[in-house]
């Protein structure tokens, strides 16, 4: 599979500064986080895509290459793009010295990961503003030690090994060359103090799995796909640092009566040939209920009428969209001798008629 051009991924001009480039991928790495988009699995491809292209156009010497000769100049110079990434810590290891675009890229306590979910409704849902109630498990700060990682009552001393920093330093080699880098202390977490007794509940760590429950508010017109954001309420991360958001995905259910677009809903009416050149009316559905629509004598196959605000309010409010409703002619199968007899007798009568311009 042929790649994509690095600076239509990153959504910038050729001619993008390199503080643009940083902001563009910078946007990209929330939107695409496999954490964000636990629905998506290909979630991790697209955030390996960015941050290859991040990587190539960040530096000079690669980006002029790039600029003249494209990927297969890159590959003739005995660079691989990515090649070396494992995973989503690798990227992060690698192009930011181990920090994470949630937490700032690296330095302070890190902020705790978004969460994901999906909620259906139906179309008629869509009518009106509505509330869901979802369940998902969060990381949660430990109520027994409100978060301190201490048993009640225990005394937290400071952290020996980075004293009291919550940062120790390391100088490795990346992509960009020698890289001194500040890390969370593995000893107290990234804290600067550890407790002398351990918490019974979340083992030190000051937090906790459980199971949460979030009334989620979704606002009339939402379209298929659309996501709501609920600040605040996803994974809390280290003391200090920002708690994650939520983001729920609004899955619209597929009703065959009708087709969406936009306000605009659209529907079928099966009209017997019979109605259809004498007039009468039949019953369309509507998200409101069965509605009776006039059939004008004569009505051709595919002809249209409009139900005025039959459709979807916009997602901000205002006037209903219109349905559109397809007239389909039926043509009756199984008939007996007497109505065969019939409808002979209507075609030969009308082809002694001129045929009416329409």
């Amino acid at each position: 599979m042929a790649k994509r051009d690095y600076y239509q991924v990153l959504g910038v001009e050729r001619s993008a500064s390199e503080g643009e480039i940083k902001k563009a991928f910078r946007k990209l790495a929330r939107e695409l986080h496999p954490d964000v988009n636990a629905h998506d699995p290909e979630a991790e491809e697209k955030f390996k895509e960015a941050a290859e292209a991040y990587e190539v156009l960040s530096d000079t010497g690669r980006r002029q290459t790039y600029d003249r000769f494209g990927h297969d100049g890159l590959r003739s110079g005995g660079f691989t793009p990515g090649g070396g990434f494992g995973s989503i810590q690798d990227i992060f290891d690698s192009l930011f010295g181990g920090g994470d675009p949630f937490g700032g890229f690296g330095g302070g306590p890190a902020a705790g990961a978004d969460i994901g979910a999906v909620v259906e409704i139906s179309l008629e849902d869509v009518l009106e503003d509505q509330t869901r109630e979802l369940s998902f498990e969060a990381v949660v700060a430990c109520e027994r030690c409100r978060g301190n990682g201490a048993e009640p009552g225990t005394p937290i001393e400071t952290c020996p090994k980075c004293e009291g920093s919550g940062q120790i330093r390391e100088v490795s080699r990346s992509i960009f060359g020698q890289v001194v880098r500040a890390m969370p202390c593995d000893r107290c977490g990234g804290d600067g103090r550890i407790p002398e007794t351990p918490c019974e509940r979340c083992g030190g760590a000051g937090r906790v799995s459980e199971s949460r429950t979030w009334e989620v508010d979704i606002p009339a017109g939402i379209e298929d796909g659309q996501r709501v954001r609920i600040a605040g309420a996803g994974h809390v991360g280290e003391p200090g640092g920002r708690q994650g958001d939520l983001y729920v995905e609004i899955r619209i259910e597929t009703d065959e009566r009708f087709a969406r677009q936009g306000t605009e809903l659209i529907a079928r009416a099966e009209v017997p040939v019979t109605t259809a050149i004498v007039g009468g009316e039949v019953f369309v559905p509507t998200l409101d209920g069965e509605v009776a629509v006039e059939v004008p004598a004569g009505t051709q196959h595919g002809e249209t009428t409009v139900l005025n605000a039959r459709g979807l309010p916009p997602l901000r409010g205002g006037r209903r969209g219109d349905e559109h409703v397809v007239f389909e002619l039926v043509v009756p199968t199984g008939l007996d001798d007497e109505q065969r007899e019939a409808a002979e007798r209507l075609a030969e009568s009308l082809q002694r008629q001129p045929s009416p311009r329409r």
